[in-house]
């Protein structure tokens, strides 16, 4: 297939990117940013916003299939500001669902993994994610040609996922790499709350992995997943859990003690006590077991291992 990968320039899409062309496919990429020079060779890319219907619609054109990925992120980010991510998460997901049906082709959307949080006083990223899986469905039961598959990754990390202030210049504060950057230079790992809440991580490469077999499946059915396809480990553990396996193993990359856990009061648009897991049993529907994922020591060892190289030496010198 030719397929369409929106936000096609992103940490998760470029993982996507990479399953695609390694199991035969082509790539479009729509990007509201010039990124063309991050393209692998045969890659093609359409400059192009989902908030603008017609640029949706002539991309979609010249595809087989689509992975949607483009979104607005942030927790507390988007409280602050929560126009553009409703823009970009709803109305730019409606653009797509619609290409999508009148093309009559085989799409994934990204789902949000704390999807079943969103009564809990959760920031706009979940909000405008979970109201547009309420648009794909309506989709499916009512359109003809609608065949939108959901897929809800919990906390994808692993290489290439950017940093955050202070030691990068993302917006978006993620998990692994907040609690690496700081565990590689010697400073104590900042946890919001005491830690207890759990937070499932999945590795980015078996994220990208399941997006690519939902799309071969959805294509080759030729109808969407009954229920949304949840990515997620076998076991759980606590942000605390996570805390510890990245300082012990930083301190063995370092040569250094591990360093300590900060505990910080809970940001607005995070809950208390919160548990974030995937059931995994979703993954069946599309021929995929939790079981052959990557280990959280692992990941992290593989994490840590990237930031230590690509990033802690930029980091030193300046």
């Amino acid at each position: 297939m030719k397929v369409l990968v929106t936000g096609g320039t992103g940490f998760i899409a470029t993982w996507i990117r990479r399953e695609l062309l390694a199991r035969g496919h082509q790539t479009l990429i729509l990007d509201h940013q010039d990124r063309r020079q991050h393209l692998a060779p045969g890659e093609e890319f359409f400059l192009g916003d989902v908030r603008d219907h017609v640029a949706v619609t002539e991309a979609a054109a010249h595809v087989d299939g689509i992975i949607h990925l483009a979104a607005v992120l942030g927790t507390q980010e988007t409280i602050s500001n929560p126009r553009p991510s409703a823009e970009t998460n709803i109305l730019g997901s409606l653009n797509v669902f619609e290409a999508a049906t009148q093309y009559q082709l085989p799409t994934v959307y990204a789902g949000v993994g704390n999807h079943f949080m969103r009564l809990q006083g959760t920031g706009c990223y979940t909000i405008t994610k979970s109201a547009a899986e309420d648009l794909a469905r309506m989709y499916n039961l009512y359109r003809d040609g609608g065949q939108i598959t959901i897929v809800r990754p919990v906390n994808a990390y692993g290489p290439g996922q950017s940093v955050a202030e202070p030691y990068g210049t993302s917006k978006v504060r993620k998990i692994l790499p907040a609690l690496t950057c700081r565990a590689l230079t010697g400073a104590d790992i900042e946890v919001y709350g005491d830690g207890t809440q759990v937070s499932d991580c999945v590795y980015v490469e078996d994220v990208a992995r399941a997006f690519v077999t939902a799309l071969e499946h959805n294509a080759e059915t030729g109808r969407p997943t009954q229920v949304p396809v949840e990515v997620g480990p076998m076991t759980s553990c606590t942000v605390n859990d996570i805390a510890r396996l990245v300082a012990e193993y930083a301190a063995k990359v370092t040569g250094r003690e591990p360093v300590g856990i900060k505990h910080l009061p809970m940001r607005p648009g995070e809950v208390p006590n919160a548990v974030v897991k995937s059931d995994t049993s979703t993954l069946q529907q599309i021929g995929m077991s939790a079981a052959d994922f990557v280990p959280l020591e692992e990941g992290i060892r593989r994490t840590v291992d990237y930031y230590a190289n690509q990033w802690l030496p930029g980091h030193l010198a300046a």
